[in-house]
């Protein structure tokens, strides 16, 4: 398998954690590679996701696409975007997490928390990231896997 395709498996592997967790709170996934305003329009189900979800154009005005867009949170706003930021081995991942923050900062329509895992990131990347939730209204946080389970536990498990 090559370096490429190792991060990739890598990265869905993440992504399977957390649709677990979003399953384990009877959310229900009603799509991949759909649009923002089909997600929002499918009110059949109150508490729903879809992975890989147009929302529109970025910084560079090119298509974005974020990894989870969730729907019906007990919260207010209802709306969650999660995106999984992956990096075994030393690589670009933790490079484009200012390209990362200005897009969620100004196009994201929804609060965004950037889940992050693997030992390849710099120290100085992931804690500009995190200090960039001082600055950024719409970064919620940056969290491990483990940390985010918390966070669900305590946010999805509100009545």
């Amino acid at each position: 398998m090559t370096p490429g395709a190792r991060a990739n498996q890598s990265g869905r592997i993440l992504e399977t954690n957390v649709e677990a967790i979003l399953t384990a709170y009877e959310y229900f996934q009603i799509g991949t590679h759909v649009t923002k305003e089909y997600l929002l329009n499918a009110s059949l189900l109150k508490k729903r996701y879809a992975k890989q979800v147009y929302i529109g154009n970025g910084v560079y005005q090119t298509s974005l696409k974020v990894d989870f867009y969730v729907v019906g949170l007990p919260l207010n706003p209802s709306e969650l975007i999660i995106e999984c930021k992956w990096q075994e081995s030393g690589g670009s991942v933790d490079e484009k997490f200012p390209y990362l923050n200005l897009n969620i900062q100004q196009y994201y329509p929804a609060p965004t928390i950037v889940v992050i895992g693997g030992e390849g990131m710099r120290e100085g990347a992931i804690q500009w990231l995190r200090q960039q939730v001082n600055f950024n209204h719409n970064l919620l946080a940056v969290h491990t896997l483990d940390r985010f389970i918390a966070w669900a536990n305590k946010t999805f498990g509100v009545a």
